[in-house]
């Protein structure tokens, strides 16, 4: 349909010029015609006559061609009040063109370049509370929504961030999503209204996209976190088993669980605590060395503390393991997890070289 209308609208252009070049050949020829019946006519040629028409029409009017009969004034007329409509239609056709590229900027039309992203498809409170959280620590974010209206209040929210990309899209419109670049996305959160939708999403993801992309759903159902984890899901979480979690600690462990939901959000300031994720580059002071010494080290010149490390095992799984114990070397390509104050953190990251959080493998 999108491309029958396409068509139908270069046609309509097509004739629009063709009928336009015809009415100014027959205008060039009666205006010949008439201008040589009269001796003091300079316009007797095709060539002078061409040369005066563009002059009016672009009014710039040089004054060295003029017609000299009556006929031929009207049709210089003609050529005048022409010269008019060309220009109100070539500043209506630019204030146009720059209105549709704005308004195709806003929407996503034009695309995004972004990578090691994250793509939230559906939005919604949830959404919001979540990108809250990426966006606070400086990640990326394309935000797909098939409601218009949100787009403006996405962008307003965030205040027009570079750091959010917005697309107004059909769901199912696979072909469309690839603006979002969601090919080079490292996570992709499937936020729609149950857990049956996302499961079929998801599955039609992988099939236009392929087994590289890391998908991550919320259950309504915590029983069918198992399904998701087959159907390709990365992560799937279960809010309400998380904030039952939560809630029990609470009431049994307040302090423990104060401190949980502390660090389960960004730092915004030097002295909160947060569990950071880095990678392992060539650039980390730790490459190959054991996890116990690069435990004390941390401790001793950043007050941090060495969580974990995150490995790849035979089968090409990343598997977590928790304060480890034994000879683990830090490796290339290991994720290690520390907690980590605002303060320490800025000099963390620059000293590995490498920004927070999980990154598609190349």
């Amino acid at each position: 349909m999108i491309e029958y209308i396409k068509q139908r609208k270069l046609l309509l252009y097509s004739l629009q010029i063709l009928f336009g070049l015809v009415i100014y050949v027959v205008l060039l020829e009666r205006l010949v015609t008439f201008e040589s019946i009269s001796d003091q006519s300079s316009i007797t040629d095709y060539q002078n006559a061409i040369w005066y028409s563009v002059i009016t029409l672009t009014t710039v009017g040089y004054g060295d061609l003029y017609p000299a009969t009556t006929y031929g004034r009207i049709i210089g007329y003609v050529f005048v009040l022409l010269s008019l409509g060309i220009y109100g239609l070539l500043i209506g056709k630019i204030t146009t063109l720059l209105s549709t590229f704005e308004e195709n900027k806003k929407l996503g039309y034009n695309g995004t370049s972004m990578e090691d992203h994250t793509v939230i498809i559906g939005w919604n409170e949830f959404s919001k509370l979540v990108t809250d959280q990426l966006h606070g620590v400086g990640k990326e974010v394309a935000i797909v929504t098939e409601e218009r209206d949100t787009i403006d209040i996405i962008r307003e929210q965030y205040d027009n961030s570079t750091r959010i990309f917005t697309l107004f899209s059909d769901y199912n419109s696979f072909e469309t999503l690839k603006k979002c670049n969601i090919s080079k996305a490292a996570t992709v959160f499937v936020n729609l209204d149950n857990d049956t939708e996302k499961l079929v999403y998801i599955l039609n993801l992988k099939k236009h996209y392929g087994e590289d992309i890391s998908y991550v759903v919320t259950l309504d159902n915590a029983n069918l976190k198992p399904t998701f984890i087959s159907a390709g899901a990365a992560n799937a979480v279960s809010k309400h088993e998380i904030s039952s979690k939560l809630l029990a600690s609470y009431i049994f462990e307040p302090d423990v669980a104060s401190f949980s939901e502390s660090i389960m959000s960004f730092t915004q300031s030097e002295t909160d605590y947060d569990i950071k994720q880095f990678l392992v580059t060539p650039d980390n002071p730790y490459i190959n060395k054991p996890y116990q010494d690069a435990f004390f080290d941390l401790k001793k010149r950043y007050n941090s503390i060495l969580m974990g490390i995150s490995k790849v095992d035979k089968y090409g799984k990343r598997r977590l393991i928790k304060n480890p114990m034994g000879d683990i070397n830090i490796s290339l390509g290991d994720y290690i997890l520390i907690l980590i104050n605002g303060k320490a953190f800025k000099v963390i990251q620059k000293v590995f070289n490498v920004q927070e959080g999980y990154f598609k493998a190349k």
